[in-house]
């Protein structure tokens, strides 16, 4: 099923996806902040709200306060994990009970979890 997703996107909110699948670790996370964003990416609060709604519209992004996800596009499945690259990704033990994937809630609570030991 093609979407034309690229084609429903204006530059900013294009500029701001591939910012955040640039940066984003195994689960699609992205730990920079609102404020880096619109500094790196050169955009006005107005402009950033604006692109980031967009993303969420479409379903490319979800965002909790501090964290984005880049999602999944809809109709497309995974890479299979190679041995190597499992061992050094390994998902937490929830994430590899639920098939590898895991709530942007449980990452929060994970997130605030490791702020606490630190």
């Amino acid at each position: 099923m093609q979407r034309h997703l690229i084609d429903r996107l204006d530059a900013r909110a294009a500029a701001l996806y591939l910012f955040l699948v640039t940066v984003a670790d195994a689960q699609g996370l992205s730990y920079y902040g609102s404020a880096s964003l619109m500094q790196r990416l050169h955009l006005s609060t107005e402009e950033f709200g604006a692109a980031r709604q967009r993303l969420i519209e479409l379903e490319l992004l979800a965002y909790e306060a501090p964290l984005y996800q880049v999602l999944a596009i809809a109709g497309t499945t995974a890479a299979p994990r190679t041995a190597s690259t499992s061992a050094a990704t390994a998902s937490p033990p929830q994430a590899r009970e639920a098939g590898g994937l895991v709530s942007l809630a449980q990452l929060i609570g994970q997130l605030e979890h490791r702020r606490g030991r630190l």
